[in-house]
């Protein structure tokens, strides 16, 4: 049972709360065959339609395009080969689809389909369009029915879990105050494996850190595993946007409905005082990584702990080929990624001013637009939320 602050976390998050992104794996809404599980989506529809008449704009992730293709091509086992697991995603899609419309039709709203790549919010303009998508999908009363494309995506198709994880704490991270609820085939995070009687579900957890991350190592060697990793990790993108995550058990048939009626239930993650905010959640989670620059001490420690822009005599090595306006990987001495940036210089300008004072930077271009090659505004610390 939650304990008194748990409970008054859970009503904070939940009031605060302007927007939901439910996600869903393979295994919540299919059945022990494999075959989707057309009463579960009618179970999650109704209480999905329920939040968004509370006027909360309501985003489902979900999973289940194999699942579908394989009831409808009367598939005994998952298919193995990339080719076939394409050819069935893109056949069960369709009856995915339709088994969301049918569900929300009875309750007066409709599905909308949006079928994403990473590759689509990696780009600047992808990531702004798409929300501006969800957006508009929500004033038209439907509710999007997010998946990833995986007649063109494969990484998803190659395991059982996974990427819908990351990809529904992105979704979250494109629209205002969202609470991201990642629906697991097991009740929340464990403090042991999930099957030992001895182990005890975590209703709090303030911050994720490596002993949190290494609860799902535990969790990795049972026979229930339900991908703790990756929701995690999707947990940890989410709440240093400052979005509250919950874990919680997506076959309970009245999950969502006791999460909004203080039912403990789950794991609840909050996010810290401080996250990121506006252009750089997309800098930080979603945009491709083109390049890498390498600091010295003295660079890190003006970045990381005094709040500077990242000026050229700081950078010891640049790798990649980058435009300018593209994200760049920023290292400490010993190679760990301490931040991400947007950098107002191509690698081939980089190559030639590194080391070198912002002063003689225009003598050797021949032109200084710029007297830093990432500048504060456009630079985010990894693992460390910042405004």
């Amino acid at each position: 049972m939650d304990t008194p602050t748990t409970k008054a976390l859970r009503r904070a998050a939940i009031e605060r709360a302007r927007s939901v992104v439910v996600k869903v794996g393979t295994r919540v809404i299919t059945t022990t065959d494999g075959k989707l599980d057309r009463h579960r989506i009618d179970l999650l529809s109704a209480q999905l339609c329920r939040i968004a008449d509370t006027g909360r704009q309501t985003v489902m992730v979900s999973s289940g395009a194999v699942g579908a293709g394989m009831g409808k091509l009367g598939l005994k086992q998952r298919p193995a080969g990339l080719a076939q697991l394409q050819a069935v995603a893109a056949i069960g899609q369709t009856d995915l689809m339709q088994a969301y419309q049918a569900s929300l039709a009875k309750m007066s709203r409709h599905a909308s389909q949006v079928l994403l790549t990473a590759e689509d919010l990696r780009r600047r303009s992808g990531y702004l369009n798409v929300r501006n998508a969800l957006i508009q999908i929500h004033a038209y009363n439907a509710i999007a029915i997010v998946n990833e494309n995986d007649s063109v995506a494969v990484s998803e198709l190659m395991t059982t879990f996974g990427d819908n994880d990351r990809l529904a704490a992105q979704v979250a991270g494109l629209l205002p105050d969202a609470m991201l609820i990642i629906l697991s085939d097991i009740d929340g995070l464990y403090d042991g494996p999930p099957d030992h009687p001895d182990s005890k579900r975590i209703e709090l957890v303030e911050t994720i850190d490596d002993s949190t991350m290494a609860l799902a190592q535990d969790q990795q060697s049972t026979h229930s595993k339900g991908g703790m990793s990756s929701k995690l990790e999707a947990a940890q993108v989410a709440t240093s946007h400052g979005q509250t995550t919950i874990i919680a058990p997506g076959r309970d048939d009245q999950v969502l409905d006791k999460i909004f009626s203080d039912v403990p239930i789950g794991t609840l993650f909050i996010p810290p005082e401080k996250s990121i905010r506006g252009r750089r959640r997309w800098i930080s989670s979603a945009a491709r990584v083109s390049g890498s620059l390498t600091l010295d001490q003295g660079a890190v420690d003006a970045v990381c702990n005094q709040g500077r822009s990242l000026l050229a005599i700081g950078i010891t090595d640049s790798s990649g080929a980058y435009q300018q306006g593209s994200v760049v990987s920023i290292h400490n001495t010993t190679g760990q990624e301490i931040a991400r940036g947007l950098t107002n210089y191509p690698s081939s300008d980089v190559d030639k001013i590194i080391g070198q004072p912002s002063e003689c930077i225009s003598e050797i271009l021949g032109h200084r637009p710029y007297e830093n090659v990432v500048h504060r505004d456009n630079l985010v610390l990894s693992n460390q939320p910042e405004s």
